[in-house]
């Protein structure tokens, strides 16, 4: 178990939605990484991995939500 502990937490499908939502409800535009970042630590109470941060980022983008956020490619 203490093993379990040293790995990273990876939001689940639902909770890329919940924070996507969330950001959503509250007209962050454009979100940029760091409201994605407090977005998920209010959501999960953990710090946001690099690949959190691109999947609700990926998800925004989806939804033709303005983002201020570096395109990875």
């Amino acid at each position: 178990i203490p093993l379990l502990a040293l790995l990273e937490r990876r939001l689940t499908r639902a909770e890329v939605k919940k924070v996507a939502k969330a950001l959503r409800r509250q007209h962050v535009s454009p979100a940029g990484p760091e409201d994605i970042a407090a977005a998920i630590t209010d959501l999960t109470h953990t710090e946001a991995s690099d690949e959190d941060l691109a999947r609700v980022r990926d998800r925004l983008a989806k939804k033709g939500w303005p983002l201020d956020f570096p395109d990875p490619m």
